[in-house]
């Protein structure tokens, strides 16, 4: 069996979603699932069991003969909370329960990091395992995947194989439960589609003209088409960027977008908001050559092109992956 956790969120159902394509469907599904508004990810899903994330471990403990691999999507991603407390509890000490669990009992683990460790991007975007005892993340967030990082590659007994996927920013079907956290093609969409303009915010720094702010965007179907890439090879454990390689900008990404829905474009540039102004990442971009180093060798989509399928495919039609 394959467990996947965070199952009913964005990424962890677009992954359960390929699985089934692939044939598997022996697969146990692990979330909240007291939070409905993501009831719509799962429909039409093949699977044996839906776990509570709080009893999973007491499952667990009863079935890990028969799991084949762990899949630990399930995170707090919430970058405008600054409790602490909830992202050690849910990103950091439900991790290290994962962790041992499949070091005891032989399990390989891959599971969910994010970019978001690598704070303003002073140290480069390197998935080696030196830099992040450097990092400076700018949220708790981002302080409790590093912290995980960190951990993890400290330990002296670990599962068969590890992958710890340093997400960079991920956009596609079945986020539409996300809210103020979806991605900013998803907001953009709604914007085009209600006010028949897009807002982007304006550059508080001089060497960056307004929209010109840049990130490494990648489509869900590529971060899925990675996991199941490490879930196959299984060749060398350790952190991997997931990302494209190449940093697009916001002008770009807003352009594409009105592209994909035939409107002239339409541009607002607005202040950013004070509350994440100094912790406003104004660029990312993967180094990929470690995950290409160990055999990855799939083209990414092109940012227009995820775009396009993202908006024509999914949005327009509200379709779920």
């Amino acid at each position: 069996m394959i467990v996947v956790t965070g199952a009913a969120g964005f990424i962890g159902s677009c992954l359960v979603s390929e699985l089934n394509a692939m044939g598997k469907e022996q697969l146990i599904l692990v979330d909240d699932f007291t939070k409905t508004e993501k009831a719509n990810n799962l429909l039409d899903k093949k699977y044996v069991s839906l776990i509570e994330r709080s009893t999973f471990f007491d499952w667990a403990n009863q079935h890990t003969t028969d799991i084949e691999v762990v899949f630990h999507l399930g995170a707090r991603t919430d970058t405008t909370e600054f409790n602490t407390a909830i992202f050690d509890e849910l990103n950091l000490h439900y991790s290290q329960q994962m962790w041992h669990l499949c070091s005891e009992k032989n399990i390989p683990l891959i599971y969910a990091s994010s970019a978001a460790t690598y704070g303003a991007g002073e140290y480069g975007y390197i998935d080696n395992h030196e830099l992040p005892f450097k990092l400076k993340p700018l949220n708790p967030y981002g302080d409790s995947k590093n912290d995980f990082d960190k951990w993890a590659i400290q330990q002296e007994k670990q599962p068969p194989f590890w992958a710890g996927m340093k997400f960079f920013n991920v956009y596609g079907p079945n986020e539409y439960h996300k809210g103020r956290m979806a991605s900013v093609i998803f907001h953009a969409f709604h914007q085009i589609q209600n006010n028949g303009k897009m807002k982007l915010f304006k550059s508080h720094k001089p060497e960056y003209t307004d929209g010109g702010q840049m990130r490494d965007f990648i489509y869900v179907k590529d971060v899925v088409s990675i996991c199941l890439f490490l879930y196959t090879s299984q060749k060398q454990s350790g952190l991997y960027n997931v990302g494209t390689g190449k940093a697009e900008t916001f002008l770009e990404l807003a352009l594409s977008t009105f592209a994909a829905l035939n409107i002239e474009p339409n541009i607002e540039f607005v202040d950013t908001p004070l509350d994440i102004r100094d912790k406003y990442q104004y660029f990312t971009e993967a180094d990929m050559s470690k995950l290409k180093g160990i055999g990855y060798s799939k083209s990414f989509f092109p940012l227009r092109q995820g775009i396009n399928d993202y908006v024509v495919h999914y949005l327009s039609k509200q379709n779920y992956c």
